[in-house]
């Protein structure tokens, strides 16, 4: 640790260092300092994800607030024309209809910090229409009702749509759709974590995107970066985090 300081200049006499025996107890010790007010967000290090989250979901510590814990990510990407939001692709496997409901106003609460007033959120799958044999299809179809009915507040939610609907409005009138958020989504909620991670990925890698993760859900914002991640990636997150505290 004093090596790492001394390349980045960093006086350690500035910070506060807890001592811990192994991973496990680092964990424990940093979601006690936090639920405690000693810290306002944590930062996954070179824990195992599975222990970091168990301890914050721990009832002793009191961070669970009764939503479902996501990841969401901030995108920014060459060439195109606003920042793009995408849930969930680090946390929730398959989420379930209602998890959906709570991917969706995490999202909402990151894009309204962002400046984002009205989100627009598209709801993907692989078509743009419902089809019984595609559950994916009916959970963008009764999210976007939800929607219009008040029992999701504070945007606008429609779908299903498939990816070019969303981000071209070129494609989505090529095919017909009417929608306010056709071509023009702030964020988009993928039906799965594979989905979710391979455009998280592709993102990244094929279109040099800029990227911000953080998982809401608790009392206080987790920063959870992949091993893939880069150093500039884990300071988008940590700003990102403090916006959210």
């Amino acid at each position: 640790m004093e090596k790492e300081a001394e390349v980045m200049g960093l006086d350690l006499k500035d910070y506060e260092i807890v001592e811990a025996e192994n991973e496990l107890e680092a964990a424990k010790k940093a979601v006690e300092m936090v639920s405690k007010g000693q810290g306002d967000f944590l930062m996954k290090g070179k824990i195992k994800t599975g222990d970091l989250m168990r301890t914050v979901l721990a009832e002793e510590y009191g961070l669970r607030t009764g939503k479902v814990m996501a990841m969401v990510s901030v995108f920014e990407i060459p060439n195109f024309d606003r920042l793009l939001i995408i849930s969930d692709a680090g946390m929730l496997i398959a989420p379930t209809l209602e998890q959906k409901v709570h991917i969706i106003e995490h999202s909402v609460s990151v894009a309204k910090v962002l400046g984002i007033e009205l989100p627009k959120v598209a709801v993907v799958g692989a078509v743009e229409v419902v089809n019984p044999k595609m559950p994916a299809t009916l959970d963008a179809a009764i999210l976007s009702k939800m929607n219009q009915r008040g029992q999701i507040k504070g945007c606008i939610v429609d779908g299903p749509f498939a990816l070019d609907n969303v981000v071209s409005e070129e494609a989505a009138k090529h095919k017909g759709i009417e929608s306010p958020v056709a071509g023009k989504a702030d964020i988009i909620v993928t039906p799965d974590i594979e989905a979710g991670n391979i455009l998280y990925k592709a993102l990244i890698f094929l279109a040099g995107a800029k990227v911000a993760s953080v998982i809401l859900g608790a009392k206080v914002p987790v920063v959870l970066t992949s091993r893939a991640d880069s150093d500039e990636s884990k300071l988008y997150s940590i700003a990102l985090s403090s916006l959210m505290t």
